[in-house]
């Protein structure tokens, strides 16, 4: 399930396909435009902008295991990114860890909803049975997710400030 998804959310036509590496700059201005409470829950803290080998590691996805899918406007005639869902290795062979993240404007129309469920697709495809997140107990947006998605959650044992939702695949 890695082909383009072309929803229309807010009115709008989103493009969801899977990040390039090449998107490096596409995603760093995305982290730039996320508001500091954005940055905080994606983060854990304040963040302006990624260093450059971070940039492409996140955007150097091999399609099993790792994945990222971006959500795309037009603007301008330039593809301007309005949402990331990932996931990486995680904890065992079958496991990854995932995020979302979704900009300021676009929250609460169903956007980060539609992202993670095609990353869940794509998991399932690639024999991955468990994806977990590790998010900050005040996150409200990934607690409605998390609920919505049927996703158990624990606190973590190692940070009371942070709580591990997780999903059987």
């Amino acid at each position: 399930m890695t082909q383009e998804l072309h929803p229309r959310i807010a009115g709008e036509t989103v493009t969801i396909r899977p990040i390039r590496i090449n998107d490096f700059e596409m995603e760093q201005d995305f982290i730039r435009r996320l508001s500091p409470v954005g940055k905080h829950f994606r983060f854990f803290g304040g963040v302006s902008e990624l260093p450059a080998r971070e940039l492409r590691r996140l955007c150097d996805v091999d399609g099993k295991n790792s994945m990222a899918f971006v959500a795309t406007v037009l603007r301008n005639g330039q593809e301007v990114e309005i949402g990331v869902s990932r996931y990486s290795p995680g904890v065992d062979s079958n496991t990854r860890e995932m995020a979302v993240t979704v900009a300021d404007e676009w929250q609460h129309q169903g956007l980060g909803t539609t992202l993670v469920k095609h990353l869940i697709e794509t998991a399932k495809l690639n024999g991955v049975t468990q994806l977990y997140s590790v998010d900050l107990v005040d996150n409200g947006a990934m607690a409605a997710l998390a609920k919505d998605l049927k996703m158990a959650s624990r606190s973590d044992p190692s940070d009371p400030r942070q709580v591990i939702y997780s999903l059987a695949l």
